[in-house]
């Protein structure tokens, strides 16, 4: 069953044992294949209730974009890292559709190639199994690309140097820095602050537009589409509520696919995003095939005290007698 959201990036991060593979090199246009499930996708960008990410901005040592001649667009360092579950990056959808680093978990596989950085943008990936590379051409495919790669990840990124396109709201010292600079200060930093508010205002509509189209997309059975929907609405900056809602309803997709992994790492970050209607999983009929995996039980007992507690009383009810005639 599917939810709505009443008030209308996840990928996790313990060290890895072996040591990541990091390859620099230079921006020049690479070829890539194209993707096998060119209409399935899915994301992750919200902190659970206490994160356990760090936000980590390239060092001010590093060299900076340059621009060529006649061209007004900087060209960015690229750099391949091949590294394993659980890769301890967290991700985000930029203005421009693509996908950005969002943070770092401190120690995880991600953090120990000390190349990633907040803000570099993903560039290609390893298909879902294979040596194929896959563009990342949208956030939700590539998402979903991410979640369910079998064996060890590349990723080919290009670092951004803090400079990219994702939500858009400026820094405290970026309206100091405006507001040194301008003539006119408080109407400069004002109209800062009404930049900011308008492009909240935009992305809540828009996570909004996104989780209603795709119940639609559900309710129709399209659940590949429905799942590039609901994980947009991951990839905008929701508040908590969202996350729990829209990370439910990634579960429930995956769960209609039979991808199994994916949809119980997506109920994960539901329940770690506050969604507590425990009986409500363990009875929806679309979350059937997670229910069946060995790992389900496991999950709930992490969340569900209610039902423990409830194990226990009945055991203690056995154990002494109790409601037998």
């Amino acid at each position: 069953m599917s939810l709505t959201s009443p008030s209308n990036t996840s990928l996790c991060s313990s060290p890895s044992l072996s040591r990541p593979r990091v390859h620099l090199f230079r921006h020049h246009p690479t070829k890539l294949s194209q993707p096998l499930f060119p209409q399935l996708c899915i994301s992750c960008t919200n902190s659970p209730k206490q994160s356990i990410f760090a936000i980590r901005a390239s060092p001010a040592t590093e060299s900076q974009p340059s621009k060529s001649e006649g061209e007004g667009e900087p060209k960015f360092e690229e750099y391949e890292v091949v590294i394993d579950k659980p890769y301890g990056l967290k991700f985000t959808k930029g203005r421009d559709g693509g996908t950005y680093i969002d943070a770092i978990a401190p120690g995880s596989s991600a953090d120990q190639t000390s190349v990633f950085s907040v803000g570099d943008r993903v560039i290609a990936t390893s298909a879902v199994f294979g040596d194929e590379i896959w563009p990342a051409a949208e956030y939700g495919r590539t998402m979903y690309t991410i979640r369910q790669r079998i064996g060890p990840l590349l990723m080919k990124m290009e670092r951004r140097f803090g400079k990219w396109e994702g939500s858009g709201e400026l820094t405290e010292k970026e309206i100091i820095r405006a507001e040194r600079n301008s003539g006119v200060i408080s109407n400069r930093v004002r109209e800062i602050q009404m930049q900011n508010a308008t492009r909240k205002m935009e992305q809540k509509q828009q996570r909004a537009d996104n989780l209603r189209e795709g119940l639609k997309l559900y309710k129709s059975g399209k659940y590949e589409e429905a799942l590039e929907k609901f994980e947009s609405v991951l990839g905008l900056k929701p508040e908590l509520e969202e996350v729990s809602i829209a990370s439910y309803n990634v579960a429930c997709c995956y769960s209609k696919l039979n991808q199994v992994q994916a949809g119980l790492s997506a109920l994960k970050d539901a329940m770690e995003a506050g969604f507590e209607d425990f009986k409500a999983i363990r009875s929806d009929p679309d979350l059937e095939n997670l229910r069946a995996s060995e790992e389900f039980e496991p999950l709930m007992k992490k969340f569900d005290e209610s039902f423990i507690n409830e194990n226990a009383i009945n055991a203690i009810k056995s154990l002494f007698g109790f409601g037998k005639k």
